[in-house]
Formats: C-alpha cells, structure tokens, sequence
C-alpha cells in the first residue's frame, strides 16, 4: 500500500471523507439489499422444500390440512408459521437458528423418514413451546380475535375459544397438530423436556 493511501485513510481530506461517507453508504445500502433479498428467498415454500426431509415428511401431510387448501383460497407457507413476521432483528435470530437445522441436516439426524418419525414429537414439542413463549404470535399474523366472529362458529368451538380467552391461553395451547400429523406418542399437556439432543424444527 502506498504511503499516499495511508495518509488518505489516516487523515483524510474533507473531500476524502466524503468520498469514504458515500463508499460505506453504498456498501450498507448493498448490504441491506443482500439481506432483503436473502430473507425473501429463504421465505419461499420452493426454498423450505428443496431439504427432501421436508419434502418427503412434511408437505405431503401439510397438502391435506386447511392451510394449504381452503374455501378462501388463502394459503400459509412454512415461513408464515415459522418465521417472525416481525422484520430484522427476530428475523434475523430465526434464521441464525436454522443453523442448527442445517447442521443436523449434515449429520443425518432426520435424513430418513423413519429417524424423522423417531425425532418428531421432540422436534414439535420444540415449535410448541417456541410458539407458546411468543403468544403464538405466528398464528396471530393472521388470525385475531378481534376479528372473529363468533356466531359464525359452531357452538362447540364459539365456547372453547371463549373459554381459552378467559383462561389467558395462547393458540398452540389447543391447536397443536393444525398443520402437520401430531407425533407419535404425544399427549395432552405432555411437558417440553428441558434438553433436546436432536434436531429442532
């Protein structure tokens, strides 16, 4: 490096600095760009399902639930349930977590459908309590209590939504399995175990 750029970078000119001002304002605004970008790709059902264990174990049974198919012809892809809708900061912190799945993707933690089957009540038990922590935040994205119509609702399910209500529960508290199969073993109210060895979903 020249000594001419090290006084430069040292102690540059007022017309220096601006130079040095724009250059890091191109390259934040690049940066930004990249992850807008990055977000959205990684959002997209194509993304979620080029994993075959998804593919393989978890759009065929989410192809037969109301989220995929629905009289309003309103569909929730894996990123509407499994991705804050909030930007930045969650979004990032959720994406940095998908790390981990990555790397039991390597390690073939769930690469069959049969060490999936052995893993999925400890992966789901994991999104339910995630779930839980956030007050179901994901499914409240789109769906709102205000905004239901409780006659419309048959009477059984007008008074447990009623009744959940007064009981300050959150969604996942009664709609676990509304997306994908409930795992093999599950029980009502079973607790999540306070460590995982596998991987998390």
């Amino acid at each position: 490096m020249s000594l001419g750029i090290i006084k430069f970078l040292v102690r540059p000119s007022k017309l220096g600095f601006g130079v040095i001002l724009i250059i890091g304002m191109l390259v934040g605004a690049s940066l930004l760009a990249f992850f807008n970008f990055y977000v959205g790709y990684t959002n997209n059902l194509e993304f979620c399902l080029s994993c075959h264990e998804m593919r393989d174990n978890i759009y065929p049974e989410y192809k037969e639930t109301i989220h995929y198919k629905n009289a309003a012809g309103v569909r929730a892809v894996c990123a509407d349930c499994h991705v804050p809708h909030t930007p930045w900061i969650e979004s990032t912190l959720r994406k940095v977590k998908a790390v981990n799945e990555l790397y039991h993707k390597v390690l073939g933690t769930i690469d069959t459908k049969e060490k999936f089957e052995e893993h999925r009540l400890e992966l789901a038990q994991h999104v339910w309590t995630l779930m839980k922590e956030r007050n179901s935040v994901e499914c409240r994205n789109c769906h709102s209590y205000e905004s239901m119509d409780f006659d419309e609702q048959d009477e059984h399910a007008a008074k447990k939504m009623k009744q959940g209500l007064e009981d300050g529960k959150t969604c996942i508290d009664c709609h676990k399995g509304i997306a994908h199969n409930l795992p093999e073993g599950y029980k009502k109210d079973t607790p999540y175990p306070p460590t995982v060895s596998g991987a998390n979903n």
